[in-house]
């Protein structure tokens, strides 16, 4: 039965994702809609937050720049934005919609780069009909002062620029009761070794990144091929108020993983051995990555302690990584109960569905 559970559970998530769009399961807490500061041309202090931009043409988005001022101008140019943010929602999943960029756009909060969408020549290529959605780490935004959005954007031929969507800060309507919050700084280290699956592994020289975030906005840009994250968590003071049936929720994995849990394999999506040995591969085809990870472990397979979940994954085209949430330990039961609110069915109709 639980190997028919896994089988069905992870066919209906392919429907979830599938289904999932910003307005169906978010809601906007700050509108970046309407006047941003706009200058054409390319300079990479532009990104900086201390940058003095009032000189730059105030311009509409959404909106195309040839509409603005900027007819049959293609090329590089830079948006620039400042907004303000409650440190109440700080605890909370941020994430950044910037709806359809033509062509090509790179994103920054505070001089930092937190997404990538298309890719710059001399490798050019196109993102302009993909919504740019993406996890903002709290750790880049101001608390107590104002920040600035800065996207550098390359547009290869007729229309331009930030043209289309709604622009703005969302957070989750459907929060999870997690009883263990994942997200933040991973250990992350390029390349393939099975003993990096390990519990009593030293990870101490190994970079660390954040997540959910894909590792080409941080600094692994254009990266293809195996990489490895961990981390590990202190269960010992919340196991025993545990229920038995619980899951590790991985969000979304850009492409294929296998996921350890104090070693022990706990699950995995797609084919990791198979994927690297396909001549070109591209993901175009596949909707691994789009699939949401929710791999199923008892209470008995945690340590009352520290525990270590590593997370080998391959990459086999553009971005990589773990790049959407949410991510965390959560009960089989409040799992069940996000899952079917997304599908927007009965828990009770969800379950009879996994298990027909």
């Amino acid at each position: 039965m639980f190997r028919k559970f896994q089988i069905a559970f992870f066919l209906m998530s392919l429907i979830v994702v599938s289904s999932l769009s910003a307005n169906d399961k978010y809601s906007k807490i700050i509108s970046l809609n309407g006047y941003w500061k706009f200058n054409i041309g390319d300079n990479q202090i532009w990104a900086n937050v201390n940058y003095n931009d009032k000189s730059w043409d105030n311009i509409i988005v959404p909106s195309r720049w040839e509409n603005e001022g900027y007819n049959g101008y293609n090329g590089f140019a830079w948006y620039r934005k400042e907004f303000d943010i409650s440190s109440k929602y700080f605890n909370q999943s941020l994430y950044l919609s910037l709806g359809s960029v033509d062509d090509v756009a790179e994103i920054y909060i505070n001089g930092n780069l937190i997404g990538i969408s298309g890719s710059f020549p001399p490798k050019y290529e196109s993102a302009y009909n993909k919504k740019v959605w993406i996890n903002i780490p709290t750790k880049v935004l101001n608390k107590n002062k104002s920040n600035i959005i800065s996207v550098r954007v390359y547009d290869g031929g007729q229309a331009g620029g930030i043209y289309n969507g709604d622009i703005g800060i969302f957070i989750s309507e459907m929060p999870l009761n997690m009883l263990v919050n994942l997200e933040g700084e991973w250990k992350f280290k390029l390349g393939d070794d099975i003993k990096w699956k390990e519990s009593n592994l030293d990870d101490s020289n190994w970079k660390s990144l954040h997540v959910p975030l894909n590792w080409d906005s941080q600094g692994y840009k254009d990266y293809d091929g195996f990489a490895w994250y961990r981390i590990k968590f202190n269960a010992e003071s919340m196991i025993n108020d545990f229920p038995d049936n619980l899951i590790i929720l991985l969000g979304k994995i850009d492409d294929v993983d296998q996921t350890f849990l104090n070693g022990n394999l706990i699950g995995s999506t797609g084919d990791i051995i198979v994927k690297p040995l396909i001549d070109n591969y591209t993901d175009a085809s596949n909707v691994e990555y789009k699939t949401i990870r929710g791999y199923r472990i008892k209470k008995s397979d945690l340590k009352n302690g520290l525990n270590t979940l590593a997370i080998r994954v391959f990459d086999g085209y553009q971005y990589g990584g773990i790049y959407e949430g949410p991510i965390g330990i959560t009960s089989l039961n409040e799992y069940l109960k996000y899952i079917s609110q997304t599908l927007n069915v009965k828990k009770k109709d969800f379950i009879q569905m996994l298990f027909e």
